[in-house]
């Protein structure tokens, strides 16, 4: 049985664009359903939560110290930490992890 890639290409660009286009030919109004608004407005952030915090689990030898990293992270970020405090505390804590355990 032989695969065609390009059959795979074709239904994945056509997934991609019908996923784009529905909503704008669909949804012709101003949106006034509040619900409906904040659903809309949160759905890339949780769409990214759902990419990322897997990953930095799993970016390191140990989940342990991706674990470890994760969360000082996301403390230092609730204190007011910068983007680079926040991504120099979490390496840290991976070296630091990663040395002694």
């Amino acid at each position: 049985m032989t695969h065609n890639m390009y059959i795979y290409i074709f239904i994945m660009a056509l997934t991609t664009y019908a996923v784009r286009v529905l909503p704008l030919t669909l949804i012709r109004k101003q949106v006034k359903n509040q619900f409906i608004q904040s659903f809309l407005y949160y759905v890339p952030y949780v769409t990214l939560a759902v990419m990322t915090f897997p990953a930095i689990i799993n970016a390191t030898q140990t989940p342990v110290s991706g674990l470890a990293a994760l969360i000082i992270g996301i403390i230092a970020a609730y204190f007011g930490a910068g983007l680079f405090k926040v991504a120099v505390s979490c390496c840290f804590i991976v070296l630091i992890f990663e040395l002694f355990l």
